[in-house]
């Protein structure tokens, strides 16, 4: 259901949307500027594009995704190319694209009016699929042990094992990191805001390389991949990482596939036969019979050479990886064909699609997943989809099935105690505390850390602005903004300067997170601490944190209508970002005709 809604939606937007509806939507750059062609280490000819206007919006391109280019004709009409490409890096206003071949790259350098667009991702979905039929169809091997343990009624088992101390871990981290080191099929590390996922994850990770030569570590998203690659290699461990990061910074793009690729001492050999084939192949359409079979034999032995080149880089490149680091779709990658891993790690697993995770599970005899179903679930764009149990992730089946594989993180470092109660009362029975040092955060003295300003008598209106832009409610953004004037008035200029005290913005709507960056962007007050301010939906700030956050719930109607407010995992993200003071602004009236709303509302009141 989900890979027809989602194809019929790009095929809706590909015919029936304008152009500048796909631009601020960031499923499309126009006009794009075309820059450099060049062929890349892995031999892909590549093209570089620019985009030349509303480089504000917020683009959906990322590493991987495939892309199509068009060309606007003078009466606005929409002319696609014959051929869909792909995205090997990205920022935020340049974008290198490989190209299927030559005289694609040719139609689009010579083409005026040139654009690009997001294109619907087949591949991804094939290889759920095929992952899916291999799972079903496993029998007498350790796929079909693995899965009638995670899903069926195998027991999860465990080896025996003398528990190890970690001093530097809290006791239910260090009981975390023994019980992977114990389990012979699956342990889940369950993470709750705050209480040192990452930290837990790398030491488990760590501990076990002192026992295993390769681990395979996976996650939904580039972004979660490169967190925790780069952590591992702050601990000195050596990471390949498969798939070019998206926004990848110089410190994990040496530690890619490709840049290590190109470091190999054999590459300048691979690279310049590589250009000699290339040349023959332009000649030998213009030399005569005994010419062509000259080089087509020349060729052949080049091709032979270039091969083995390849193979020995490859083989070289992963004896030298401690961990191999990608994406859950990316673990399907051909250089990864044929290669089994004795654990398998899977990070952020209650944002990943279940048929997402089954494609990295093959190739593991073990599987640790860490992650906290009770954050941000996986992003399903089909309702009857999610309602169908598409949104049930297997990190949840398995925590419900198997209790004993799961160990809670229960000491949480970044909130103020206050804060973090509520949150822990309502997702994790209470069970959370806050570590001595931080319990009592404040920035001001005598200072609430949480405060909920009702709006309900201020008669402010929210307003419809689009699918996928949802509401806007311009009053209180603009509340929000003088709430924050105030509040960095009390702190004082100088102190939030010296201290770098920063500030994050939240709202569940994007059209009120544009709204409010266009406001802070163009006022001049805020200027000295743009820099400190962050902007995003609560999508946006997933395993991020800031000491003050300022949440808009936009939502104020008669009816007590909420919408999407009513996933309460994404309330839990909100709330639990802020370190020292959380402000939420909501109308109560329309907000508390639900149940969570009205003991947060009760709860803050309180205070």
């Amino acid at each position: 259901m989900e890979y027809e809604h989602e194809k019929e939606e790009f095929q809706r937007q590909t015919e029936t949307m304008g152009v500048g509806r796909k631009v601020k939507r960031g499923l499309c750059w126009y006009p794009v500027k075309p820059g450099r062609s060049f062929y890349n280490s892995l031999n892909q000819l590549a093209f570089e594009v620019e985009r030349k206007e509303d480089k504000e919006i917020e683009h959906n391109f990322e590493f991987g995704k495939p892309v199509c280019f068009f060309r606007q004709d003078p009466t606005g009409k929409l002319h696609y190319f014959n051929f869909t490409a792909q995205v090997s890096y990205v920022d935020d206003d340049r974008m290198v694209i490989v190209m299927p071949n030559a005289h694609a790259l040719a139609d689009v350098q010579t083409a005026d009016y040139l654009g690009v667009q997001l294109y619907f991702d087949e591949t991804s979905y094939r290889t759920m699929f095929e992952a899916l039929v291999d799972v079903i169809r496993a029998k007498g091997n350790r796929l079909a042990e693995l899965r009638d343990t995670l899903l069926g009624t195998l027991p999860a088992r465990q080896r025996e094992l003398f528990p190890i101390r970690f001093p530097w871990l809290n006791s239910t981290q260090e009981g975390a990191v023994n019980k992977v080191l114990r389990t012979k099929d699956v342990a889940i590390v369950h993470g709750p805001p705050g209480t040192g996922k990452t930290t837990t994850l790398v030491e488990a990770i760590y501990e076990t390389l002192h026992r295993e030569n390769q681990v395979l570590v996976c996650a939904q998203s580039n972004t979660a991949v490169d967190w925790i690659s780069e952590k591992l290699v702050d601990r000195g461990v050596s990471v390949l990482r498969i798939g070019n990061p998206t926004r990848v910074n110089d410190k994990m793009l040496s530690f890619t596939y490709e840049r290590q690729f190109e470091n190999h001492p054999d590459y300048t050999e691979l690279w310049g036969i590589r250009k000699s084939i290339r040349e023959m192949s332009g000649r030998m359409r213009k030399g005569s019979y005994s010419e062509r079979e000259g080089m087509r034999s020349r060729m052949s032995r080049l091709k032979d050479r270039a091969t083995e080149l390849e193979i020995r880089i490859n083989e070289e490149l992963f004896a030298n990886a401690r961990v191999i680091a990608s994406t859950l779709v990316s673990s399907n990658h051909r250089i990864l064909m044929g290669r089994n891993f004795t654990t398998l790690f899977i990070d952020e697993a209650a944002q990943a699609l279940e048929a997402a995770c089954w494609i990295a599970i093959r190739k593991a005899d073990r599987v640790i997943f860490a992650g906290d179903h009770q954050q941000l679930p996986p992003t399903i764009k089909c309702i009857d989809a999610a309602r169908g149990g598409l949104d049930k992730t297997l990190l949840e089946k398995v925590a419900s099935r198997k209790p004993t594989a799961v160990t809670l993180l229960k000491v949480q470092y970044r909130m103020h105690e206050d804060i973090m109660r509520f949150s822990s009362n309502w997702f994790y029975e209470g069970m959370l505390e806050a570590a001595p040092e931080i319990r009592n955060r404040g920035i001001l003295d005598y200072d609430t850390p949480m405060v909920w300003i009702d709006t309900a008598d201020l008669d402010f209106h929210e307003e419809f602005v689009g699918e996928s832009f949802g509401r806007i409610n311009k009053e209180e953004a603009e509340l929000l903004l003088q709430q924050l004037r105030e509040y960095i008035g009390r702190i004082g200029q100088t102190r939030i300067l010296n201290e770098q005290i920063d500030f994050g913005l939240i709202s569940p709507y994007k059209a009120q997170v544009q709204y409010l960056r266009k406001k802070v962007r163009t006022n001049n007050f805020f200027r000295p601490f743009r820099h400190l301010i962050t902007i995003h939906t609560i999508d946006g700030f997933q395993g991020q944190e800031r000491d003050v956050i300022f949440i808009s719930l936009v939502r104020a109607n008669e009816e007590g209508s909420i919408g999407f407010l009513t996933d309460l995992r994404r309330m839990n993200v909100a709330i639990t970002r802020a370190r020292m003071k959380l402000v939420i602004l909501g109308d109560a009236s329309t907000l508390t005709k639900h149940p969570f709303y009205r003991k947060l509302f009760d709860y803050m009141q309180s205070m």
